[in-house]
């Protein structure tokens, strides 16, 4: 099974819903709107040509320069009968970032978006318990965001020699 071939089959049954086709690193990665995550992810987990039935990773990535669609979430799949993977990624503002859970499709995806809620926030709808795993339950922020500015390079009451540098 080629990029090209699973590229082919997405687009006759999704046609122009998905876009940002790239093959980095040799692996096939594509982008669809929030609304078609679990739409795409059924598809690919049940055509018996794709068969990408095991979710390898789950995660987010902030990127806050990127307005409105400031957090994605990025899946990783893998078909294991003929050992290809592929990255699908959905973004969503970070004023509401609510996903589709897919944990009903795969059961390795409850842990990994507990997770991807407790360090970025993305809410996913639908999932059987979403609640922090890894943080206090009083953080009332995500450690994970890029909202804190890094540290201030000219500060004079440090000795960097203490820190190996």
């Amino acid at each position: 099974m080629t990029n090209e071939r699973i590229k082919q089959r997405l687009q006759e049954k999704f046609t122009d819903q998905l876009t940002g086709f790239d093959e980095p690193f040799g692996m096939l990665t594509f982008e669809a709107s929030k609304e078609l995550n679990l739409k795409v992810l059924n598809f690919l987990y049940d055509d018996e040509e794709l068969k990408f039935r095991f979710l390898t990773d789950l995660c987010a990535v902030h990127y806050p320069d990127n307005a409105g669609k400031e957090l994605a979430v990025v899946y990783h799949l893998h078909n294991l009968e003929d050992n290809v993977r592929i990255r699908f990624k959905v973004f969503t503002g970070i004023e509401q970032p609510d996903v589709y859970t897919a944990s009903g499709l795969f059961s390795a995806a409850n842990w990994m978006e507990r997770e991807t809620y407790d360090f970025y926030g993305v809410n996913f709808i639908g999932h059987p318990k979403l609640k922090r795993i890894l943080n206090v339950d009083e953080m009332d922020y995500f450690p994970m965001r890029k909202e804190f500015p890094l540290e201030d390079q000219s500060r004079v009451d440090k000795d960097d020699e203490m820190f190996g540098r």
